[in-house]
């Protein structure tokens, strides 16, 4: 059985009358939009008021493939969960890997949007053309591993693959994940949480149907030339498959601005033990793993010494127990990072919210009352960042008011100044201090702190497509735009944002172009992103999210950089944020004229 790329269905689920329907793709949507971030964010405009409660019945989840998920498009795996996020209010839309996304497409689906709420715990069952509600009433309270687990079991098919909730996600965790394939993270913004709320554990796919391309020969001659720079650039050929992201660790830290102990340092003494290199060395990296059509392979198959075995830690992952949380053992934090793949949490949001506790605790904001006879939330614990990312999954003690994220959990104590977040969402491992364009990035994102929306640690850093000044501001308005907006529809594409250290605007408009036998520019390419990201700004707009919002903590703009080669630098927002307005055709306040909406189509 095999149908072309764009005839693939949607599926529409109402969990509380049981109603499913089968759509058709609208393809006026798909040549505005793509696929991905980009229809399932338009679908989600329309169809919920952005003022509603993220938890309430009327919210609805989005599973939606990129354009060309499933095809063998280089990377062409990820899929988006899109909703309206519990953690930031934001219009919430997380990316992940794996092979769910390629499942969904074989079962001959493009998107599932999810509807209203269940009134006991069930999962979806997607097979060919074919979607069931199915009792999950013995799923409920299982890790992500044991669901599944059960899951692949139940449909008797071994290629089935499963996204699904932890207990995070049960308890509602504002920081919980969505979980594929046991390691791989639709992980920002609570997503995991929406699923809780709706008393929907999991979905599990098993398809055999085949995406055809209508000019095959044309889509494997550009194939063929876009992995040819995949395989010789040095970031994708050398750098990711030899340590995965955690190649990063000792250029950010030598750079000055590895965020320590909650951010207040910006470099690491205990380094040397938590790098990619370390993993390597003390043998607990076994081998590379890759997504459904990559020829990156930068995932890490990690085994302890205890034989507890997973995937990672990612750089993230590993800078936010570590680093950021004063741990230089590398077991505790790998563990930890297990048990947030397990439990379904956020490892970037998980890590930094237990680092900010560790600073409230240790100014005296958090008292020993706070936490009894549990472990102590001190920078240098090993022992508090294990225990603390299982409490906080099952609202344990002080885990409950973790469970929040660190901005409500701060808020709570009386020092929301601690949380280190834009728009309630924890900022990445990279303090912003040090690089002007990512902190202009951080403070504008649409989902809250976030280096996947734009990452201009690229340019700023590894000096691709071309090197630019970290702490200069000339133009990094420029960059930070056509970064956002080239990320938007890398993700409406359901390609991998790490292809952009080795592809530009062109390259993914010629691979469109072939798999969908249309003209498609790189003047499209980026007038689609835009297009994206102004809607997701509208959204946020009338959800109540002000431009004010547009902003970084306190520590950023007034406290300069500890230490390191760019010591006492701070963050200069004030020039580059009028910037940015100007250059995306906004108001001077951040607000969008109408004439910019009509002009995008929106």
């Amino acid at each position: 059985m095999s149908y072309l790329l764009t005839d693939a269905k949607i599926g529409r689920v109402n969990l509380s009358t049981k109603k499913i329907t089968i759509e058709d793709i609208n393809m006026d949507l798909v040549k505005k939009w793509l696929g991905g971030r980009g229809y399932g964010s338009k679908v989600l405009y329309d169809e919920i008021d952005p003022k509603i409660d993220p938890l309430s019945k009327e919210n609805k989840i989005i599973f939606a493939d990129g354009l060309l998920s499933g095809s063998f498009a280089p990377t062409g795996g990820r899929y988006m969960v899109i909703t309206k996020g519990v953690l930031t209010g934001t219009i919430a839309s997380s990316n992940s890997g794996g092979y769910f996304g390629a499942e969904l497409r074989k079962c001959g689906f493009f998107m599932i949007i999810i509807e209203d709420k269940s009134e006991s715990p069930v999962y979806l069952e997607i097979t060919n053309d074919n979607i069931e509600i199915k009792d999950a009433s013995d799923l409920w309270g299982l890790n992500t591993s044991q669901t599944t687990d059960l899951l692949k079991e139940k449909i008797g098919i071994k290629t089935a693959k499963v996204s699904c909730i932890g207990p995070a996600g049960e308890n509602l965790v504002k920081v919980a994940a969505i979980i594929n394939e046991k390691a791989r993270a639709a992980g920002r913004t609570g997503v995991g949480a929406i699923m809780g709320s709706k008393n929907l554990k999991a979905l599990v796919a098993a398809g055999n149907k085949k995406i055809d391309i209508e000019n095959i020969e044309k889509f494997r001659e550009v194939v063929k030339d876009k992995l040819g720079k995949i395989k010789t650039n040095p970031v994708t050929s050398e750098g990711l498959p030899n340590y995965g992201t955690k190649v990063l660790d000792n250029i950010i830290n030598s750079s000055g601005m590895y965020p320590t102990n909650n951010f207040q340092y910006s470099m690491f003494k205990g380094i040397d033990e938590i790098t990619g290199e370390a993993l390597v060395a003390k043998k607990y990296f076994v081998k590379n793993t890759a997504c459904f059509a990559c020829p990156i392979g930068c995932g890490r198959k990690v085994v302890l010494p205890d034989g507890h075995e997973g995937e990672g830690p990612e750089y993230e992952s590993a800078w936010a127990f570590g680093a950021d949380c004063g741990v230089n053992d590398l077991i505790a934090i790998t563990k930890a990072n297990f048990l947030c793949n397990e439990l379904g949490l956020d490892t970037i949001s998980a890590g930094t919210t237990i680092a900010a506790a560790m600073e409230l605790f240790e100014k005296g904001y958090i008292k020993k009352e706070d936490f009894g006879d549990a472990v102590e939330p001190k920078f240098g614990s090993s022992e508090a960042i294990v225990y603390y990312t299982k409490a906080m999954a099952y609202r344990e003690g002080l885990g409950d008011k973790m469970a929040e994220g660190s901005y409500r959990m701060a808020e709570m104590f009386g020092h929301p100044e601690l949380s280190m977040t834009v728009k309630k969402q924890e900022i990445p491992a990279y303090d912003p201090r040090g690089v002007q364009g990512q902190a202009l990035e951080f403070a504008t994102s649409n989902r809250g702190a976030c280096h996947v929306r734009g990452y201009l640690i690229s340019p700023e850093i590894l000096g691709l497509p071309e090197k630019l000044e970290t702490q200069t501001t000339d133009g990094k308005a420029m960059w930070v735009k056509i970064f956002q907006d080239l990320s938007a529809t890398i993700d409406a594409s359901g390609m991998c944002l790490f292809t952009s250290f080795a592809l530009g605007a062109q390259d993914y408009a010629d691979l469109l172009s072939a798999a969908l036998s249309m003209d498609i520019t790189a003047d499209d390419v980026m007038k689609i992103g835009e297009r994206i990201w102004n809607l997701e700004r509208k959204f946020n707009y009338e959800a109540g999210i002000m431009p004010e919002e547009d902003t970084l903590p306190e520590r950023f703009l007034k406290e300069g950089l500890s230490e390191g080669v760019q010591k006492g630098a701070v963050v200069k927002l004030d020039i580059t944020l009028p910037d940015y307005y100007k250059l995306r055709g906004w108001n001077p306040d951040g607000t969008i004229p109408d004439s910019k909406l009509k002009e995008l189509g929106i």
